[in-house]
């Protein structure tokens, strides 16, 4: 994607939908050697605007130390208000998940800091490129077959109304990245996870962006991940889920730092997630409560 060539003042948009970006396994680098630090710290300048995001998204430069690298800065001045969300900001919402991801060792999530920027108090979150068509890129994530059961190396999300009065069966792949997303989005209580969210990064690796509506402490998870619900989790999975549930004690330095991002409340969902999970040893399903899938799908 493309960032517009202006910069332009934070607004929110009038569309609804929003767009398409330790304790187990130690703390893997940021994805393309970004620390929090030069994140953080570093020079911003703006650069362009994401224009199909319905929240403020700037394309930003981040320049420190002699080094310059691609960003994505969401100020929370551009951020549309959420009924169901009305505490805190998107923003820290979406620091929080890093943090979540950061813990797990999956590092799924790039690098993301809650800094000062030219439009006010914003997360900073480091630009994923593309492959450069090394030969490494991830195999197809998502699609839809006209089959009535999923092929061999997918699994079936459900049926989608493909117009004209026929529909086709919504499938997604059988890929241990997208499995840990899974897990990932199950603890964080992602209601948006979108098609558009994937992004592949250079040698097969999978990263995920757009966490702002996540941690409401009601059961919102909405995804196109659900080909694994009602399976037992991986033996790593539970191992994470073990490490996580140890770093969200009182105390520690994970739950210290989530305390200052979202509430009490949302952190003792978070908390009880995390020991479902583990009590049941199983992918979750829909809770029948809320729509399952997001939409639009991508």
């Amino acid at each position: 994607m493309e960032p517009a060539a202006e910069p332009a003042v934070p607004a929110a948009s009038a569309d609804p939908q929003r767009s398409a970006q330790q304790a187990a396994h130690g703390s893997p680098e940021p994805a393309q050697g970004l620390t929090d630090a030069f994140l953080a710290d570093g020079e911003l300048t703006v650069r362009g605007q994401i224009r199909e995001a319905s929240n403020a998204v700037l394309y930003c430069i981040v320049e420190r130390d002699g080094r310059s690298a691609p960003a994505v800065y969401k100020p929370v001045a551009g951020e549309r208000p959420l009924w169901d969300f009305p505490d805190g900001t998107l923003a820290q919402r979406e620091v929080a998940a890093y943090e979540i991801s950061r813990a797990t060792g999956w590092d799924l999530i790039p690098a993301t800091v809650l800094r000062d920027g030219p439009y006010g108090t914003g997360m900073v979150q480091e630009w994923i490129e593309p492959p450069d068509g090394d030969g490494d890129e991830l195999p197809e994530l998502l699609a839809l077959v006209e089959d009535e059961e999923p092929g061999p190396g997918w699994k079936a999300v459900g049926r989608a109304d493909i117009g004209e009065g026929r529909t086709a069966l919504l499938v997604h792949a059988d890929h241990p990245w997208l499995r840990r997303l899974a897990v990932l989005d199950a603890v964080i209580n992602n209601g948006d996870r979108k098609g558009g969210h994937l992004l592949p990064g250079a040698g097969g690796r999978l990263f995920a962006i757009d966490h702002g509506v996540t941690f409401n402490a009601e059961d919102k998870l909405r995804t196109l991940l659900w080909g694994w619900a009602g399976e037992p989790l991986t033996e790593e999975a539970l191992e994470v889920l073990r490490g996580l549930q140890e770093a969200l004690a009182d105390g520690a330095p994970l739950a210290a730092r989530l305390a200052e991002l979202i509430t009490d409340d949302e952190n003792e969902a978070l908390r009880e997630r995390v020991a479902a999970l583990l009590r049941t040893g199983k992918h979750p399903g829909p809770s029948g409560e809320w729509p399952a899938i997001p939409w639009p799908p991508v």
